[in-house]
């Protein structure tokens, strides 16, 4: 029986001492002391077993991740919102996923960020979300934090989902602005004060307007000042002066505040005005090119890193425009050595055909950077890159940040 039918136990893990963690919203854990082998929480019980065991062995291992991570509970570096893959009959792939787990983390992404929009979370049932977050949270085993999408389709049942995952052990939830039904300022602050208030768990906001009601900077600010609980954003319009605003505004009085991009095309601007890292779609296909740009970004190897933002872009622009989000990026997985499965949102003829096109575009995008071999066909002579734009659009954000601390 492989195991995308069965639940499987937990690695032996070795506990030596007691630790109280605090995260940014003040959750404390008390991990118990051992000595000796003693045998984590195992899943092959079953889930509600899995739980209350869980609950009594609720590590330090919470947070995973950098050492500072660790130590300030900030959220930080690149999360990998991650594609889940479905078998022949449209279901959880588990043995896909924990191997697709284990090779993130092996080329070094800071943390994992499931049932997110790249997750295809609307897609899946509660129950097949709360499953996502179980196999990770059993994969993972501490390794790296999870950032885990808590959303639901109102705050009854996302709330839950809050209560789910906190006894799952993972770092944190994201929940998106409220969806199909456009909220006012006030409705959208009313909706994360009410969950904030509830939750057992750190919330990062999820700012996403082309899909969700949008998070304005002074709801940002009014909640971080108010909920100690509404520890992090991650803001996904793309938008440079808006997340400049929040931190300006939010940061002086939240230091402990994360601020997270999910615009891949603006990694590099956006680590430069202040942000702690990104939930970045390309870190699920190139994550060695995603971790590098963080790196040089925050290291000052400003060069380095400005010409690898350039070579991210052509890449995440054509997996995300290109076909119906998020298509490309699924077949950007299965070049790089994953059988992903079909996604579950039907494809015409038409749609079908567009893809396979598309596949081939990313097959060369990805033979350019050394990721796999050129499709039969053969790959066009990519376009070079205008150095002197590259340096146009660096120069304007300096001159941004000298005018903030000027």
């Amino acid at each position: 029986m492989g195991r995308r039918a069965r639940f499987h136990g937990m690695k032996k893990q070795r506990f030596s001492h007691v630790n109280r963690l605090s995260l940014g919203g003040g959750l404390d854990e008390i991990a118990i002391r051992r000595s000796g082998c003693e045998t984590a929480p195992s899943l092959a019980r079953g889930p509600r077993r899995y739980l209350q065991e869980r609950s009594k062995v609720r590590i330090e291992k919470r947070m995973g991740g950098t050492a500072e991570m660790q130590r300030t509970g900030k959220l930080k570096g690149i999360f990998t919102p991650n594609i889940v893959p479905l078998d022949s009959h449209g279901e959880i792939y588990e043995d896909e996923l924990r191997r697709y787990v284990d090779w993130l983390i092996d080329q070094g992404v800071h943390g994992l960020y499931p049932n997110g929009s790249t997750g295809e979370f609307t897609r899946f049932t509660p129950e097949e979300r709360r499953r996502i977050i179980e196999i990770m949270a059993d994969q993972t085993a501490g390794r790296v934090p999870i950032l885990a999408g808590a959303a639901e389709a109102n705050v009854k049942e996302t709330i839950h989902a809050c209560e789910y995952y906190y006894e799952l052990g993972v770092t944190a939830v994201a929940i998106v602005s409220p969806f199909y039904y456009r909220l006012t300022p006030d409705g959208v602050y009313a909706y994360f004060k009410e969950i904030a208030d509830r939750s057992p768990i750190d919330i990062t906001l999820y700012n996403i307007p082309m899909f969700a009601s949008p998070i304005d900077v002074p709801t940002v600010r009014r909640l971080a000042e108010e909920c100690p609980k509404v520890a992090a954003i991650k803001d996904s319009s793309g938008d440079l002066p808006h997340m400049m605003r929040m931190i300006a505004e939010v940061r002086p009085i939240r230091p402990d505040f994360s601020f997270m991009t999910g615009w891949d095309a603006a990694l590099m601007p956006m680590l430069l005005v202040g942000c702690d890292g990104g939930t970045n779609a390309t870190s699920g296909v190139v994550p060695e090119i995603t971790r590098r740009l963080y790196d040089l970004t925050v290291n000052g190897n400003i060069d380095e890193a400005r010409e690898l933002q350039y070579r991210l872009l052509p890449l995440f622009d054509t997996m995300l425009y290109s076909a119906e989000f998020p298509e490309g990026f699924r077949a950007a997985m299965r070049i790089r050595g994953f059988d992903p499965g079909q996604g579950r949102q039907p494809q015409s003829e038409v749609q079908q055909l567009a893809l396979e096109k598309l596949t081939r575009q990313i097959q060369c995008l990805l033979a350019n950077e050394g990721y796999t071999g050129e499709p039969t066909e053969g790959c066009a002579v990519p376009t070079e890159v205008d150095p002197e734009q590259v340096a146009r659009i660096v120069r304007q954000v300096m001159g941004q940040l000298d005018n903030r601390h000027g």
